[in-house]
């Protein structure tokens, strides 16, 4: 079983409500004949989950196809799944928003150093510029797999899109790799992001989180001064590498992430939580929580160092004022084959377990680099008898179904058994059952498992239609 920490919390990328009729999200990247009745206006930041035309914090965005960007990025074609994205507009609670703009910005991009993935946990690390990079399962790759970054770091240049966390590292929600010698379509070199330390201003150097920049050729950018530069900022600057220093050709403030009283929705990794002042950092914004906050699948007694939430709140004085808090903690993971499909509902059945897909679900090929599917296509490409491994959450109602956070096609397992990761909901003397799939034990003890009991079984299909366990249990 590729076991992947999902029993800590599965860090997402992706937040909202089951939603999303194929009728809404169908393809092309125009403004489309939608109607959007807003309930909010302002800015809502998140990973990209699908295509036709957005979709970003589980809304699909109508978007002009155009995207603002100063990283060679002009056009939503050239985006991929797991960018992060600003998108600037209105939306409302059916998951249907209008765009005005729509940005993109690197979080690092530059000569890769060293490398490291665990094929079983799914999870790994890069490091470039000095700066560390966590990888997981979500993480999206294009250009190269993990497994030939680790083979041969230094053959590649990678630009990163993600979120920072604690400690002053990143976790990749996107990368993109191209071999050395080729160049991604933008006049710098590299870009870093991250907060000033060691200024001297006499000398035009200052480093971020250890590596080393001179600005002696720098220029501010969007009328950034560069006389305000001081420890403690948060800025993002361009340039070229030279002998082991950033030679900064562009810096910009980056405390100027949203507009005051805008409407803000933005998920990520949450760091340097104070329980006292109820607060807490999401990739360099603040966040205020009350006691009249709202909490959707999380506790305020859950908040952590670490855990994914998403946060949707008003922006006032460069702090958002967070309205609702949502948790992203998944608890199932299933590797099975699709057996029905039922695409006006977006449910598949996967060895026997309802898997429900949502607005946020991000559909991705093991096997396919260049998928540059709208999500219509995304759903519309599954096929019965495909092999995918689901990971999500373990919803209660409707007899108990599989809420997918990811969803990916995978190649046939050598062995035809199936594996399921999750929280057991009933035991008797001859079956176990998760959600609405019933396994007979097959001869096999369940001596010491109880109901509610997180638990890993391999399984199988029978020719009779039944499902058996291929193995003993694992808790």
């Amino acid at each position: 079983m590729k076991r992947n920490g999902l029993f800590t919390a599965v860090k997402m990328v992706m937040a909202g409500t089951l939603a999303g009729a194929l009728a809404a999200c169908g393809g092309g990247s125009g403004s489309g004949s939608t109607s959007v009745s807003a309930s909010s206006q302002g800015a809502s930041v998140g990973a990209v989950t699908g295509f036709g035309s957005v979709y970003v914090n589980g809304t699909r965005f109508q978007t002009s196809g155009s995207v603002s960007s100063d990283d060679g990025i002009e056009r939503e074609d050239q985006l991929e799944k797991g960018m992060v994205l600003k998108v600037k507009g209105s939306w409302d609670d059916r998951g249907e928003g209008r765009a005005d703009d729509v940005a993109y910005d690197d979080t690092l991009r530059g000569p890769l150093t060293s490398a490291s993935w665990d094929v079983t946990t799914r999870t790994g690390t890069l490091a470039l510029l000095g700066q560390g990079v966590e990888l997981n399962s979500q993480t999206v790759f294009r250009g190269a797999t993990p497994e030939q970054l680790v083979a041969n770091p230094s053959g590649y240049r990678v630009r990163i899109s993600g979120w920072r966390i604690e400690g002053g590292n990143f976790r990749a929600s996107y990368v993109g790799a191209k071999a050395i010698g080729l160049e991604f379509d933008d006049d710098n070199e590299v870009e870093i992001e991250g907060v000033v330390a060691d200024l001297d201003a006499g000398a035009q150097t200052f480093s971020i989180n250890g590596f080393a920049i001179d600005y002696q050729l720098a220029t501010g950018d969007d009328d950034f001064d560069l006389n305000d530069l001081s420890n403690g900022m948060v800025v993002e600057v361009e340039g070229y590498l030279e002998n082991g220093i950033i030679m900064a050709k562009e810096i910009d403030d980056e405390d100027d992430f949203f507009d005051n009283d805008d409407d803000v929705e933005i998920s990520g990794d949450l760091y340097s939580f104070d329980s006292a002042a109820r607060t807490f950092w999401l990739n360099g914004i603040q966040v205020q929580f009350n006691g009249d906050t709202e909490f959707d699948d999380i506790s305020s007694g859950s908040l952590q160092d670490g855990v994914y939430v998403k946060v949707e709140g008003d922006f006032r004085n460069g702090v958002l004022l967070a309205d609702e808090i949502e948790g992203r903690e998944g608890d199932v993971e299933l590797d099975g084959r699709i057996e029905q499909i039922d695409r006006a509902n977006e449910v598949l059945t996967v060895s026997g377990v309802r898997v429900q897909l949502t607005a946020n679900t991000l559909i991705d090929d093991d096997d396919d680099d260049s998928d540059r599917r709208s999500r219509a296509e995304d759903i519309d490409a599954f096929s019965v008898g495909d092999f995918v491994e689901v990971e999500g959450r373990q919803r209660a109602t409707d007899g108990g179904y599989l809420e997918a956070f990811t969803i990916e096609r995978e190649e046939d397992d050598d062995d035809d058994n199936f594996e399921l990761e999750a929280r057991l909901d009933g035991l008797s003397t001859s079956a176990l059952t998760f959600m609405n799939l019933e396994i007979l034990l097959n001869g096999y003890s369940v001596s010491g498992i109880r109901v509610g009991d997180e638990v890993e079984v391999e399984y199988r299909a029978t020719t009779g239609g039944e499902y058996v366990l291929a193995g003993g249990l694992d808790d």
